[in-house]
């Protein structure tokens, strides 16, 4: 995708101290760095998050403020195709880059003014956002020939970012009353029991005005849409009931496993676990720490998730080059055949640095240990205007030049959770949400 023409930025200092960079407010930008050395752990997660919110930032779309898909030209996205469920992973980078003071909270409230006023007047199908958006009009992009609708799973994820939104500007002035309330107003639009189709027991994820529900996929776990559920519970309009839950989402071949894969027992999924967004995406702002249900208990669910893919890369079966305790993360990103899903069971010898990095509050030391390889040791290669690229394949001598929103935003979340748990606490705190989750039998520290 055809990059935008950044504003100038201004010159401020970028000087390195004791614990990283200066954390100085950019009115135009947040100039970019290169590799700086001698950094603490804290400054290293200061200079990451920093530098990664970027994308969201300089690169978002000029007009509604929503992510750009990718930062390259593929698939003939176009130059204004923003992606919703990226845009609500960006709108939580928001929230970091406000409390960590990278952007003045003027500055983000009224971006955050600007996406809800477009989308707001944005292509929706019963309150269902599609995949993609033309950024400059509001009009459906289709994701496919016959994907040309109403896409409920990135819905589900901008929606995890609206609702930590509305927690967080919670200032009485006319802007952020007005943040809250668009926010609320889309949140009631939801026919979140519509997407049942006709009353089944399970949730679809697909429906267009031209092809109905022929896509016919219906979503079942275990995998990256735990959050559509619970959202679709905690709806106060037209929720879904609890059977739903249990009837559709529990019922399916890969949703119990109970096997232990190289010492860690792994409770639901694919064998394996799967590629890392599974533990990553719908706990943006789930917290998984001390969440559990009649099926799991989710902090084991994704950390040892995330301890059999690292042991998986360093095992390293395929004797792929770079593999090892400093270098893991399989995920899905580009790659060197392309966009690929990868896990232990379509290894292509390509690390995705948002695999390890998003996995931050489950693995600290073993994700810290891989943050200073990709920076240190790898920064010449993977380190960009965005933070680190995609991915990389030394065995195959490819280094990706790409970025994609869908990878870039966990990254800024995930070590902000670790760091503070600010996700966590905003989306927890929704009423809505702690009634969804008790209607599913969920229990939490949370839960009153």
């Amino acid at each position: 995708m055809k990059k935008l023409i950044l504003p100038l930025l201004i010159l401020l200092s970028t000087c390195c101290i004791a614990q990283g960079l200066e954390k100085t407010i950019v009115p135009n930008g947040i100039k970019p760095v290169g590799i700086i050395k001698g950094l603490t752990d804290s400054g290293l997660l200061d200079v990451v998050q920093r530098q990664t919110f970027r994308y969201f930032w300089d690169f978002g779309h000029p007009v509604s403020g929503l992510a750009r898909e990718r930062s390259n030209v593929a698939y003939d996205y176009g130059n204004e195709t923003v992606t919703i469920g990226g845009s609500g992973f960006g709108i939580m980078a928001l929230i970091v880059a406000d409390h960590r003071k990278w952007v003045s909270h003027d500055q983000a409230v009224d971006r955050m003014l600007k996406i809800v006023e477009f989308l707001i007047k944005a292509d929706a199908y019963h309150g269902v956002f599609p995949h993609w958006l033309n950024g400059a009009t509001g009009k459906i992009i289709p994701f496919g020939r016959k994907d040309d609708g109403a896409d409920l799973v990135e819905t589900s994820y901008l929606f995890q970012g609206l609702l930590c939104a509305r927690q967080y500007f919670n200032g009485d002035d006319q802007k952020e009353r007005r943040i809250r309330s668009r926010i609320n107003s889309m949140w009631d639009d939801v026919e979140w029991n519509w997407f049942t189709r006709d009353g089944r027991d399970n949730l679809y994820w697909h429906w267009s005005p031209n092809n109905g529900w022929v896509m016919n996929f219906p979503i079942r776990g275990f995998n990256e849409c735990l959050i559509t559920y619970v959202l679709a519970a905690s709806g106060d309009r037209f929720p879904v009931t609890s059977d739903v839950y249990h009837r559709g989402w529990a019922q399916s071949d890969f949703f119990k496993n109970g096997q232990t894969f190289y010492g860690y027992k792994l409770p639901l999924g694919f064998d394996y676990g799967g590629p890392l967004f599974f533990s990553q995406y719908s706990f943006l702002g789930l917290d998984p720490k001390g969440l559990k249900d009649r099926y799991a208990d989710y902090w084991e669910q994704t950390t040892n998730h995330t301890l059999i893919n690292r042991a998986y890369c360093v095992d390293n079966p395929k004797k792929y080059k770079g593999y090892g305790e400093n270098c893991w993360g399989l995920t899905a990103s580009d790659s060197y055949v392309g966009y690929s899903a990868h896990e232990p069971r379509n290894d292509l010898g390509v690390i995705s640095p948002t695999a390890a990095l998003s996995a931050f509050p489950y693995t600290p030391q073993y994700s810290m240990q891989a943050l200073r390889h990709f920076y240190y040791d790898l920064g010449d290669k993977i380190w960009g205007d965005y933070g680190f690229v995609d991915g990389f394949s030394e065995s195959h001598n490819w280094y990706a030049k790409s970025y994609l929103a869908i990878d870039q935003g966990p990254i800024v979340v995930m070590i902000e959770n670790y760091r503070s748990g600010l996700l966590w606490k905003l989306f927890m705190s929704c009423p809505e949400i702690q009634r969804g989750l008790k209607k599913l039998d969920f229990q939490s520290p949370v839960l009153k």
